[in-house]
Parts: C-alpha cells; sequence; structure tokens
C-alpha cells in the first residue's frame, strides 16, 4: 500500500462522512413534516455504505491480496421504524380523532450521530494531513 492509498482511502471516508452528515441535516429540518409529495409524514433516511477492495500484489509474498481501498456508498434507505401519532387536533393533518402522524426521526438521536459523524470526518481530516506530511518529509529528505 502506497502513501496514495491512504489518502485515497481518508478522502472516500471524508465523502461518505459528508454524505452522512447532509442526510442527518436533512432528517433535523424535516422533523415536523407531517405531509411529503409521497403522502404521509416524512421517513428519516439513513445512509448505507460499505469497504471497497482492490487487487494488489504483496511485495514482500509476490500473491495477489484484497486491500481496503476506502469506503463506497451503496443505497440511501428510509427507517421502517413507525411514525410518531401525536394527540392535536388543531394540526391541519389531524384525523378525526384529533390524532396527526409525525415523522420517526428522534432529534437526540440525530444530534448523537452528527456528532459522531463530524468526529469521524475530523479524525479522517487528522489522518489525511499526516499522510501529506510525511509524503511532504519524504520528498525534503530525498532532496539532500
Amino acid at each position: 500500500m502506497s502513501i496514495f492509498n491512504s489518502m485515497q482511502i481518508n478522502a472516500s471516508g471524508l465523502t461518505l462522512e459528508r454524505l452522512k452528515m447532509d442526510t442527518i441535516s436533512t432528517n433535523i429540518a424535516n422533523v415536523n413534516t407531517s405531509r411529503t409529495e409521497e403522502g404521509g409524514p416524512y421517513r428519516r433516511k439513513e445512509v448505507v455504505f460499505q469497504e471497497t477492495f482492490t487487487n494488489e500484489r504483496n511485495r514482500l509474498t509476490g500473491k495477489n491480496e484484497k486491500t481496503s481501498a476506502g469506503v463506497r456508498v451503496t443505497n440511501i434507505v428510509e427507517d421502517a421504524e413507525n411514525f410518531k401519532n401525536v394527540y392535536d387536533p388543531t394540526h391541519p393533518d389531524a384525523d378525526e380523532e384529533g390524532y396527526v402522524l409525525m415523522p420517526n426521526v428522534n432529534m437526540v438521536d440525530e444530534m448523537i450521530a452528527l456528532i459522531n459523524t463530524q468526529r469521524t470526518y475530523e479524525a479522517n481530516v487528522t489522518a489525511l494531513n499526516t499522510s501529506k506530511s510525511i509524503l511532504k518529509k519524504a520528498l525534503e529528505i530525498s532532496k539532500g
């Protein structure tokens, strides 16, 4: 694995975490959306991803091996959890008994996910900057 591979892995992690932040932000923005174009309340969304691999020849053994090439998004899925049933007879979307179906978004869970995503993003930035620093130091050494 070269220094450029590690930078590519960190870049894929940064892209993933940015998409996760966008998705969480959308969930938070729609916490009170009781009516969507599809009908019914907003349904919480979640990013699904997986590790990607490349085949590389091991320089020590000469054998082909799978090595990590980062992550990639496979899908953005809707959470199947039930909607909240809230009593609010004044709401325009209330049924005849006064209940309104509200999104399955929990603000506490979303804020925890946002903080976790932010920390992971920061860790990827730190790792990327470390890789750049190592590469810069290697160039300085090769000059002298």
